[in-house]
């Protein structure tokens, strides 16, 4: 999942696009302009290391770390008509920024206010959400988002406050602004620095109705939107668990983040394995499992006391002291749970899996086929479908997959959709619309918990046409 979670700890001095309240660092002795250069410095040396990766845009990104502080490195994105951000981050963070800017988010050039990005034309909030079908995030625009350039912050400021640090003088964490005055004065004297690219073109920040202050939610009431209670969620975040977003702001120590990134983090959770799973489990004996494996163990456990107490022949074979009902009943239910846990093993449900979404996509085809060649003399109805029916043996596999693995039946269906789209252009809407009445015609699950699975599964309302 590309969510940025990454704290950087101050702007080199030749960045296009300062990032606001951090410092300015001399990085005159890192080629920011070259990235293979950049790569060169760090590359196979000692407690260091570098690496550059041109990008689809046509820019690169590289890192490498400092040679005088190799606790520190520098990461460089640059961009043929945007510029270049030039950021220094811990050691341990470099390498999966990089990563980050490379594979996971390729059309992200700079992050602010907590993993909002910014591609060159718009601003994005973090990104929560993986499209297994498409195998990338799913991207949600800030709705009336207004992006501040360093020519919009420059009243008032005097650079005679601020001063550029030396990299032996950097902490961490950041310790902000050098003047005492506040970062507009560090902002004017990097600017004084400049003499190639208008200040106009420098990308500070954004501004957008959902980063007002008064709109921001705290941990207390981002735990609701979730569904945990406050203290587990300051548990994750002190543990570095749950996938916890970076917060917006920090307002007198208290983190704070903006609602729709509050309620997308919830729809992750919902989304997770987990939450997937969820749907589709029931509880026995104090256990929350799967229905299907649930479902299993009660049949076992019949079997098994039935076999070892109610037979005679069997039965004698107790000794006096276990020959009691509820002795028996307890090895006959540990029997049948042994049974019942071993279901994923003994089937291979994620083989199982793959061979479903083949066959679902092979279903696909065979519709869309099915369909063109009935409507061949209607050029207009060619491709205007609107679902196309599953053979049921098929269904009755992938509801016997949700049933004891959802998950695994969750990646079919989620990849099976995005490989019809993507290979046999069958819009997403066909595809799901499928999938969902087959199930409804010929699996066994109820309706609200089918609808309850598929809602997580399919494509997110706010990503449908």
């Amino acid at each position: 999942m590309a969510l940025y979670t990454y704290q950087p700890v101050a702007n080199g001095l030749r960045t296009d696009h300062p990032i606001p309240d951090l410092p300015f660092v001399d990085d005159s002795h890192i080629p920011v302009h070259d990235g293979k250069q950049v790569e060169k410095i760090g590359r196979h040396k000692d407690g260091m290391w570098g690496r550059h990766d041109p990008c689809q845009d046509g820019g690169w990104v590289a890192f490498t770390n400092d040679p005088g502080r190799t606790d520190l490195a520098w990461v460089v994105r640059h961009h043929p008509e945007h510029g270049r951000s030039v950021v220094l981050y811990r050691d341990q963070d470099a390498s999966p920024v990089d990563s980050l800017l490379m594979w996971e988010e390729p059309t992200a050039l700079l992050y602010r206010a907590g993993g909002y990005w910014w591609d060159g034309t718009g601003w994005y909030r973090p990104s929560q959400l993986f499209d297994w079908g498409a195998e990338k995030s799913y991207k949600r625009p800030v709705p009336a988002a207004v992006t501040i350039t360093a020519g919009d912050l420059m009243r008032n400021a005097d650079p005679a406050r601020a001063r550029v640090l030396d990299i032996s003088e950097v902490t961490v964490p950041a310790t902000g602004a050098t003047s005492d005055r506040g970062w507009s004065d560090d902002l004017a004297l990097w600017a004084s620095r400049r003499d190639d690219r208008g200040l106009g073109d420098s990308i500070v920040t954004l501004t957008a109705p959902e980063l007002v202050a008064d709109q921001l939610v705290g941990v207390g009431e981002m735990a609701q939107i979730a569904g945990i209670g406050a203290s587990t969620l300051r548990a994750y975040i002190s543990r570095g668990e749950g996938d916890v977003p970076l917060p917006q702001a920090v307002v007198s120590g208290r983190n704070m983040w903006t609602r729709p990134v509050a309620e997308e983090w919830a729809e992750q959770r919902r989304r997770s394995v987990e939450g997937v799973q969820e749907t589709v489990s029931a509880d026995h004996e104090g256990a929350t499992n799967p229905i299907g494996i649930t479902e299993t163990w009660k049949r076992f456990s019949h079997t098994f006391f039935s076999l070892l107490w109610e037979r005679q022949a069997f039965r004698k074979r107790w000794a006096l002291r276990w020959r009691t009902e509820p002795a028996v009943r307890e090895i006959a239910e540990g029997l049948s749970w042994e049974v019942a846990a071993s279901i994923p093993d003994l089937v291979g449900v994620w083989d199982l899996s793959a061979t479903v979404r083949q066959a679902l996509v092979y279903e696909f085809l065979h519709g869309r086929d099915l369909h063109r060649s009935v409507q061949r003399d209607d050029p207009g109805q060619r491709d205007d479908y609107q679902y196309f029916g599953l053979t049921p043996t098929i269904t009755r596999t992938l509801d016997w997959l949700i049933r004891h693995e959802p998950a695994a039946a969750g990646r079919a269906i989620e990849q099976a959709i995005g490989e019809a789209e993507a290979d046999l252009d069958i819009p997403r809407a066909v595809t799901e619309r499928s999938i969902a009445t087959a199930l409804s015609l010929d699996g066994t699950l109820d309706q609200t918990t089918r609808e309850a699975f598929l809602e997580r599964v399919f494509t997110p309302a706010a990503n449908r046409p």
